[in-house]
């Protein structure tokens, strides 16, 4: 074998390798966004279990919020659909967080609900599973920032495009969302 030979094998090898490596580290990365947004799904649903209860006990005090209470009982229906898309879970989530937090404002107009043990039984653990969904939330942007930089990176973009990956989205807060709520506001009217 001439040495020209020996290069050109050698140098086929590692291209090989380089390839092989970029291509399992998409997979590894796609499968990592996947299981980083199984998370967050598990702690929304822990979330859409709880909002019955919420809503049944908030109902109980509350007679100027039953729109509000209803949106978020249809929101929750929503969410609970086998056929909803990353995307559209992402979306109505971020309504049901909004719509949730214009309940807990709403809340301070009503001293005997902010008493009742079941409610506040019921409040506590809806923060805590606010807090693992943020956390869900974060893992789940860093998968796909991952992910995309995978995606957009040279070289291995170009294998990305041959396996027709694409960027996925960030989980965001809308910007109206952003904004603190004014229970003044809310009571307004």
């Amino acid at each position: 074998m001439s040495t020209m030979t020996i290069v050109i094998i050698v140098a086929a090898v590692l291209l090989g390798l380089i390839i092989m490596s970029m291509y399992n580290g998409l997979i590894r990365k796609k499968n990592e966004v996947e299981n980083a947004f199984g998370g967050m799904d598990v702690q929304l649903k822990k979330r859409y279990d709880l909002i019955p209860n919420l809503v049944a006990t908030v109902k109980q005090f509350m007679n100027h919020e039953k729109d509000l209470l209803t949106k978020v009982t249809e929101l929750r229906g929503q969410a609970m659909k086998s056929d909803v898309s990353t995307e559209q879970k992402v979306d109505i989530d971020n309504q049901i967080t909004g719509a949730m937090k214009g309940i807990m404002v709403a809340v301070e107009s009503y001293p005997d609900l902010k008493s009742n043990e079941n409610f506040l039984n019921l409040q506590r653990t809806f923060n805590e599973v606010e807090s693992q969904i943020s956390a869900a939330r974060r893992a789940y942007n860093a998968s796909v920032t991952d992910f995309n930089n995978g995606v957009q990176m040279f070289p291995s973009s170009i294998i990305a495009g041959m396996m027709k990956l694409q960027t996925k989205k960030v989980f965001e807060i809308p910007e109206e969302q952003r904004e603190n709520v004014s229970a003044k506001d809310l009571f307004a009217g």
